[in-house]
């Protein structure tokens, strides 16, 4: 190992450290809850900022409050502090994730209806034929089925009311897909398992689904 090889994690240790310093633990707290894919604990928060979970989970807790408008920015108690952000923190499955509020799903499923091509793209039908047969399952396991990053595409599925979210996995608290009562009815099947078997329809290696 060269001197430059052994300097490199003290180099990246120096700047966390700043960054830490620099931002205060609910700045740290959105920029993590932001990026991430899935629900994340208090105790992983923790983890992330080095601070203990009992400061993380009261930070959270203002944090709630600030964004549905029951308290002022610099955390202070304040009735009418100000209105409810467009956007929601939510305690799921143990772990906590940003939403859109739910008052104004019809505003998000117009835009995103406005948005969307009339027909879908390869990639969503790839990726809709692996929630459908491999159902339900996260969005993790669809990424690392079809090989690439699959967020924007299960967001325009669920935005068409392709795909629902039908429960959290029960050890990583992930959101679980499946397919949705309306994509039923646009095959004309009444139920998944009328789905035809897929191994025929693929060329070999069928690695990732099942029959």
């Amino acid at each position: 190992m060269t001197d430059n090889d052994s300097a490199a994690p003290t180099l990246a240790d120096g700047e966390l450290d700043a960054a830490r310093s620099a931002h205060s633990l609910s700045q740290q707290l959105e920029a993590l809850l932001i990026v991430a894919d899935e629900p994340l604990s208090a105790v992983s928060l923790a983890t992330a900022t080095d601070r203990p979970v009992r400061e993380v989970r009261a930070v959270l807790d203002a944090l709630v409050a600030e964004f549905n408008g029951e308290r002022a920015g610099d955390g202070a108690v304040s009735s009418g502090a100000g209105s409810p952000r467009g956007f929601e923190l939510r305690e799921v499955a143990g772990g906590y994730r940003f939403y859109a509020r739910a008052s104004l799903d019809p505003i998000v499923a117009d835009f995103v209806h406005q948005q969307s091509p009339a027909r879908l793209s390869q990639a969503a039908l790839e990726t809709l034929a692996v929630i459908a047969y491999r159902q339900p399952i996260s969005r993790g396991a669809i990424a690392s089925i079809r090989a690439v990053n699959v967020d924007s595409v299960v967001r325009t599925l669920l935005g068409r009311g392709l795909v629902a979210e039908v429960g959290n996995d029960p050890e990583t608290g992930a959101i679980l897909y499946g397919t949705s009562d309306a994509l039923l009815g646009h095959l004309g099947i009444g139920d998944i398992s009328e789905l035809p078997p897929i191994s025929p329809l693929l060329e070999e290696p069928t690695e990732g689904f099942d029959e």
